[in-house]
């Protein structure tokens, strides 16, 4: 059972539970979190804002991919990447 625990300052207004990993899982992200300085409530917090960013990001190139650059982007592109501006 992994307890997510933080001090009442961080939890004022919030209700704090717990959620059932395995042992091993636990051991792991107990390690991840000691590494980075933070508690396991605050690395649990940033492993689930990394992969909200990376679903945002795989929306970004979903869209991208469905809504390919015209031609005159292209070459205002073009233009950026030349010499000209070094």
């Amino acid at each position: 059972m992994l307890a997510v625990r933080t001090d009442e300052s961080h939890t004022l207004g919030m209700t704090v539970t717990t959620i059932k990993v395995d042992v091993q899982l636990r051991d792991r992200l107990k390690a991840q979190a000691q590494r980075h300085g933070r508690t396991l409530g605050e690395h649990l917090v940033t492993l689930a804002e990394d992969e909200e960013r990376r679903d945002r990001f795989a929306s970004v190139r979903r869209a991208m991919l469905a809504h390919p650059a015209d031609a005159a982007y292209e070459a205002e592109t073009r233009s950026w990447l030349n010499d000209a501006w070094s």
